[in-house]
């Protein structure tokens, strides 16, 4: 037998009741016979859209767990070790998590230099209402280890492929109130076109690949932000051995 900690984030937590659970586990299972053991595979609601990471790195259903293993638990997302500042990384690319207030104007005026042309900011901000209901606050929390990784991989791939010089990207966590910036993504090029193109790549991609989760409070409740499903090919429901 073997032994597996498991991490559910956001409304995957709130169904199992704990934060974090050890199980045993026979030698050589699945995450699918993980899920399996857990109850998920009787409930398909709970595997819409959810992607499953052993050790910090998405995994598909067939992947074989080891004894030791962490496995996140990782519902569709509704977005290092953080960097409170938020500031320089490099002066071509910063990603980062932050409980402290974004600094908007100074992490633009970071990113410009001289041979820069244009740059393009996406400041996503919380407002007060979804669909209707007013928001008295948002909580973010994050798969921290997995997120910085895989936030630093979008920031490289953005410049890679539209060949932008510089990227920030920084996403708050914790409680924000109405008003505040949750996320923030700066683009700076030499030409404005490719800038526009890969800022709005970079928010689409983070809202379906980086985990980070959103709890909405309301004045009647609060609920966990359905969030968007994760690409095929990361989510476990595109597996047919579940």
């Amino acid at each position: 037998m073997m032994h597996v900690r498991v991490l559910p984030f956001g409304m995957l937590r709130d169904w199992l009741g704990s934060s974090s659970a050890t199980v045993e586990l026979p030698d050589g299972s699945t995450v699918a016979g993980l899920l399996q053991q857990l109850g998920m595979g009787r409930r398909a609601e709970f595997l819409t859209g959810i992607a499953v990471s052993v050790n910090a790195e998405f995994a598909q259903a067939a992947h074989v767990l080891v004894d030791g293993d962490e496995v996140g638990l990782l519902p569709p997302v509704s977005g290092g070790a953080p960097d409170p500042s938020g500031i320089s990384e490099s002066s071509t690319m910063v990603a980062t998590l932050t409980r402290e207030p974004i600094q908007s104007e100074k992490l633009v005026a970071q990113a410009k230099q001289g041979e820069d042309g244009a740059v393009v900011v996406f400041d996503g901000i919380v407002r007060n209402n979804t669909r209707g209901r007013q928001t008295l606050y948002l909580d973010y929390e994050s798969y921290e280890e997995m997120a910085s990784n895989q936030m630093h991989f979008i920031a490289q791939e953005a410049r890679n492929r539209f060949g932008v010089r510089h990227v920030t990207i920084v996403h708050r966590l914790g409680r924000l109130q109405v008003g505040e910036t949750s996320v923030l993504i700066v683009v700076a090029s030499a030409h404005r076109a490719v800038a526009y193109e890969a800022s709005r790549w970079l928010i689409d991609t983070l809202k379906t690949t980086v985990p980070i989760w959103k709890k909405e409070t309301f004045v009647d409740g609060a609920v966990w932000a359905a969030g968007e499903p994760f690409p095929e090919g990361i989510s476990v429901e595109t597996a047919h051995d579940l």
